[in-house]
């Protein structure tokens, strides 16, 4: 883990630790980021949080993801930029937001866009998920 600064990573890929104060670099806010490039794909350049400020971005994130708490994600209450009082939305499911996806996709997809960073997809798993199965480089 390493530190990093607040504006590492273009504003509608950031990671929510990133948007709520977070200090360390893991690779989880990587696969995030692949997360949202994975759908921006399959909605065909449409993106899938487009935010226009960081407070803005995490509603949007949070519209579609649901709001985190403590046991879906443990710790977010520690973060800088967290506040308890932010609106409650409920989990969309994605197949909804993506609908091209198919259930592979779409789980692939919900791997990498997981709030707690210590439960997500490794880059390593994700090459053998059966969404890229047939992939052969």
């Amino acid at each position: 883990m390493r530190t990093y600064m607040h504006e590492i990573i273009t504003l509608w890929y950031r990671a929510p630790e990133v948007l709520l104060g977070g200090r360390h670099y893991s690779m989880a806010v990587n696969i995030w980021l692949v997360g949202c490039i994975f759908a921006e794909m399959a909605l065909q350049g449409h993106p899938l949080f487009p935010g226009d400020s960081e407070i803005n971005q995490i509603f949007k994130i949070f519209k579609i993801m649901g709001m985190p708490n403590k046991q879906a994600w443990p710790g977010v209450s520690a973060l800088l930029d967290y506040k308890a009082t932010f609106p409650q939305w409920s989990t969309k499911d994605l197949s909804g937001v993506v609908p091209v996806l198919d259930e592979a996709g779409i789980d692939m997809l919900r791997q990498t866009l997981i709030y707690d960073s210590a439960k997500c997809i490794s880059a390593k798993c994700a090459l053998v998920h059966p969404y890229s199965a047939d992939y052969k480089p």
